[in-house]
């Protein structure tokens, strides 16, 4: 997985696998997912990020065990 943050066009995206893009659906506005061709999702995009993420320059990540 990886998170990108591009500063110019203020787009935040989470990337969960490194596959083409069959289509994109805007499931909120300003959040777009996109989905591979197996019909899984590829990725999320936060449009006009930075008036929703408090700080897009750090980034705090945890795993939880299932109980």
């Amino acid at each position: 997985m990886k998170i990108k943050f591009d500063k110019e066009s203020d787009t935040l995206m989470i990337i969960f696998r490194e596959v083409r893009i069959r289509e994109s659906d805007e499931i909120r506005p300003n959040v777009i997912a996109d989905f591979g061709y197996d019909g899984k999702l590829v990725r999320l995009e936060i449009l006009d990020a930075q008036s929703v993420v408090e700080n897009t320059h750090e980034f705090l990540y945890s795993f939880e065990e299932a109980k």
